[in-house]
């Protein structure tokens, strides 16, 4: 299965749980799943995995400085493999076609600012933390509700996420990272039986030698240019070893 990087950013911390919920989901299909916030991801790593999801929200209509910065440091590394984007806002938690015109414009003015045309885009409403807001942007959150969802009491938070949603997406994201994997394992494969066929080529070639070698002894060569012979060899009348060998027993006796 493929090796997946989660690349993520947020703000109140929802962004932080599609993140995880995308995470489950892929490594229930049997990927191999690393998420983490874009600041604490190396460069190096990045090229690593088969396949990148990057996530954010929208705050003050824009993405998250940091997020924008890797995905403008790591393009071409996108580019290169299934990749695919989910921005968090509240834009997509209400029915009207200005919100979700809104929405997709922050995704088009990311793409072109990158110059990253991500495979897959996720749309994920967000939540309302009231009680994570400052006095101003609570009581901006606050008329906002009023005008869309009514949700008003900044006693608590609201959260509109759609998980089946979020599930759905990773799960498509999934696929098309498998199909992927499925077109570059051939060429995987013969990578692998090209350095099996190099080794048996060496071990051959390792083979040859030595019984070369072998060969120029038993001929009487080597590097001393000495006449010996084989210990299999037949010694000759004038050899010094048949010489040893006859007197020997004279000795003896």
């Amino acid at each position: 299965m493929a090796s997946i990087l989660i690349a993520f950013e947020s703000d109140t911390g929802q962004t932080s749980r599609v993140a995880e919920q995308i995470d489950a989901a892929l490594t229930e299909r049997g990927h191999e799943v690393t998420t983490n916030r874009v600041g604490e991801i190396s460069d190096a790593a990045v090229t690593t995995f088969d396949a990148v999801l990057v996530g954010s929200p929208v705050v003050n209509r824009a993405h998250l400085p940091a997020v924008v910065a890797f995905v403008e440091r790591h393009r071409e590394t996108l580019s290169s493999r299934p990749s695919a984007f989910f921005q968090v806002s509240m834009a997509s938690a209400v029915p009207f076609a200005a919100a979700r015109s809104a929405a997709v414009g922050w995704v088009d003015d990311l793409v072109d600012r990158t110059g990253w045309e991500p495979d897959r885009v996720a749309f994920v409403a967000g939540s309302i933390a009231y009680t994570q807001y400052d006095p101003i942007t609570r009581a901006v959150f606050k008329l906002v509700a009023a005008l869309t969802t009514g949700d008003t009491d900044a006693s608590r938070d609201y959260e509109y996420t759609d998980w089946d949603e979020v599930e759905a997406f990773a799960v498509e994201f999934a696929a098309l990272a498998e199909r992927r994997e499925a077109k570059v394992a051939p060429t995987r494969t013969d990578r692998r039986r090209a350095r099996v066929a190099a080794g048996v080529g060496v071990l051959i070639g390792l083979a040859t030698l030595v019984y070369w070698l072998l060969g120029r002894r038993s001929d009487g060569g080597g590097d001393g240019g000495g006449g010996g012979r084989g210990p299999g060899s037949d010694p000759g009348p004038n050899s010094g070893v048949g010489t040893r060998e006859r007197i020997a027993p004279t000795r003896a006796e």
